[in-house]
């Protein structure tokens, strides 16, 4: 038998050594080492990435690592956002991860100029948003990334005009680049945009001309704040017919102002035409509605801006307005507090808002405050009250965010009543109570690096809509308010921990909601916080104390809430949660996370024995039969 010799492989060398010349570093990296390498690029994280590191799970394992998305085991996105993160993006790194589709590094402190983000050449989604980039990005910054579809780039100081590769991207069909310093002409962009959820948003930069053909569907308020004009703006004027105009306009104005000097004039001679003038001058309201009655300092600032001044919105689902247009609206004081006066103001479209004056929030500079409304605009919740749009002014800022029409919890907890007017019922109480949970533990989630997500709760800054659901305000303002008159006025330093220790906690927002659960379970309002500075003595918690270790279960409860027969085993379960809840002991309180999964097992009728809750046939007189022992209302206070 011939045995056939194998033929040599001469080119099986070579081929090897291509392959392995061609064979990126990375592939010898694995995903986790490529994050590590990465992480060490950033800074001032913290302990926010702790779980990045070679010793435990990978970044896709169950849990992933913080911020890492994955799809089939790889690693397919990072979301790296809110978290203060500083240092370089790394995107040569970043460039080894071969499925890496999108990345977030939405409000942090990055800076400097715009990374070379076209390494990425697979990269569909790419959000920059709300950080501190500056410069000129290169005219060729996006060129080869055929696959990219979202870029947000809002709220930078990027400059110079925008980069003529970005209108090229095939695949684009969402892009923000408002509040940036963006100059020039609008580039031609050849993009449709009739995708769903297309939008191109220019917003308040320094651009100027003509809007390109391709952007005449957007909407109006996307072109805001710029030089620009045509469709959805205003047609474009010749600067012949410009010229013309501001002649016609200054010959008018000077025809105006010679008529008001000669009607002065005249009536000034003219003794009962002056005497006449003066009487009708009496009459005139003083000042700007929404401002007072009387023109103070800050009256009279708004009045000299005119024009120039500009309300910033946080929202982009929102119908815009000028701030000119508020001042002129029709208000009504709605009240005032430590922190300023609200006024509810109905702009032209008849949409009513709510406007709140701030004094003592100057704990930022201008920057890291419009960052800060910017993250709060983007909170989402039915339990939330939304901000709509601020304006800034070192002196004092207003707040603009929507009306709720029943007012505020207080209001309806302790105002005096007309005779037969019925207060709060059980049902609508736990309604609110657990609607405050939902909202809290949603601030809790998406604001994870603010030892105080609320800082303010009470019921006073608990608002109630149309249908009696609870609408938080005032949250997240501690980052932004003056240090001290936070600390003279703020729930969260009224709390034990901060009278005690001159320090607050994740579970210092806790407390404040549990001394809300005892006061809408006893109508009482919590005195403490009528002092200024270190209030955390617990009066009403130390009060309900008390009464239940006395077994006065019934003398607890509000005799002018209704709907509580056979809900009686509720109401205690409630009052338990309320007690734990503002416990002393920091250690002994319970979480948010475990108050709020009791306050949602709740229910209006109890389930149980009935035998085991007695109560009187009225449903507003409510008392208890049942032996509430130690052990089940375990509370402590300060001796």
């Amino acid at each position: 038998m011939v045995h056939n010799k194998p033929k040599p492989c001469y080119y099986c060398f070579p081929l090897l050594f291509i392959l392995a010349c061609v064979v990126t570093p990375s592939w010898s990296e694995t995903e986790a080492e490529i994050l590590l390498r990465f992480k060490d690029s950033l800074a001032n994280y913290g302990s926010q990435l702790d779980d990045w590191n070679g010793s435990g799970p990978g970044p896709c394992d169950n849990p992933n690592w913080t911020g890492v998305r994955c799809l089939k085991g790889s690693v397919f996105g990072l979301k790296l956002e809110n978290m203060g993160l500083k240092g370089v993006i790394d995107v040569d790194t970043l460039t080894g991860l071969q499925l890496l589709r999108t990345v977030s590094f939405m409000n942090n402190s990055f800076g400097g100029p715009f990374p070379e983000v076209k390494k990425l050449t697979s990269l569909r989604a790419l959000y920059l948003a709300y950080n501190h980039y500056s410069g000129e990005i290169p005219n060729d910054g996006f060129t080869g990334m055929q696959a990219l579809q979202r870029v947000f780039l809002a709220w930078n100081n990027f400059s110079g005009s925008i980069p003529k590769s970005l209108a090229t991207l095939p695949s684009l069909f969402q892009l923000s680049l408002e509040q940036n310093h963006f100059e020039g002409r609008i580039p031609d962009f050849q993009q449709d945009f009739k995708q769903d959820g297309s939008f191109v948003n220019l917003a308040y930069n320094k651009l100027e001309g003509p809007i390109p053909y391709s952007l005449r569907k957007m909407n109006a308020s996307f072109f805001e704040g710029n030089n620009l004009c045509g469709e959805p703006l205003p047609k474009c004027r010749s600067s012949r017919k410009k010229r013309t105009i501001i002649i016609i306009i200054v010959v008018a104005g000077s025809l105006v102002a010679l008529a008001l000097i000669a009607a002065v004039s005249y009536i000034l001679k003219d003794p009962a035409m002056a005497s006449r003038f003066k009487k009708a001058e009496k009459k005139k309201p003083a000042g700007n509605v929404i401002m007072g009655k009387k023109e103070d300092q800050s009256s009279q600032h708004y009045r000299k801006l005119g024009e120039k001044a500009k309300l910033y919105f946080v929202r982009n689902d929102r119908e815009k307005f000028q701030l000119q247009e508020l001042l002129r609206a029709s208000a009504e004081v709605l009240g005032s507090g430590s922190f300023g006066s609200s006024y509810k103001a109905v702009i032209s479209s008849g949409e009513a808002l709510v406007v709140k004056r701030f004094k003592q929030m100057n704990n930022v500079g201008k920057e890291e405050f419009r960052e800060h409304m910017a993250r709060l605009g983007r909170l989402s919740h039915p339990n939330l009250l939304s901000l709509v749009a601020f304006y800034y002014r070192k002196e004092e800022k207003l707040l603009v965010s929507d009306f709720a029409p029943n007012g505020s919890l207080a209001s309806h907890l302790h105002a005096r009543r007309a005779p037969g007017e019925p207060g709060l019922d059980w049902p609508t109480r736990l309604k609110i109570i657990k609607g405050v949970a939902k909202g809290l533990a949603y601030l809790y989630n998406e604001l994870s690096n603010l030892t105080l997500p609320h800082g303010h709760l009470k019921s006073s800054n608990v608002l109630l809509n149309h249908t009696f659901d609870p609408l938080l305000s005032d949250y997240a303002l501690l980052p932004v308010m003056n240090k001290e008159h936070a600390q003279q006025f703020m729930v969260a330093y009224k709390s034990p921990e901060f009278s005690q220790y001159d320090r607050t906690t994740r579970k210092t927002d806790v407390w404040s909601l549990g001394i809300l659960i005892l006061e809408m379970l006893t109508g009482k309002f919590p005195a403490n916080y009528l002092r200024q500075g270190k209030g955390g003595n617990a009066d009403l918690a130390t009060w309900v104390n008390s009464v239940v270790r006395e077994e006065w279960t019934g003398e607890v409860f509000d005799k002018d809430m209704k709907g509580t027969k056979n809900g009686e085993g509720e109401m205690l379960k409630l009052l338990k949660i309320g007690m734990c809840c503002c416990e002393w002991d920091i250690e002994k309180r319970w979480e948010l996370r475990e108050a709020l999964e009791r306050i949602e097992e709740l229910k209006e009728r109890d389930s149980d024995n009935v035998e085991d809750y007695s109560s009187y046939g009225s449903e507003g007189d409510v008392y208890s039969s049942r032996a509430v022992t130690d052990d089940e209302f375990s509370f402590s206070v300060q001796a």
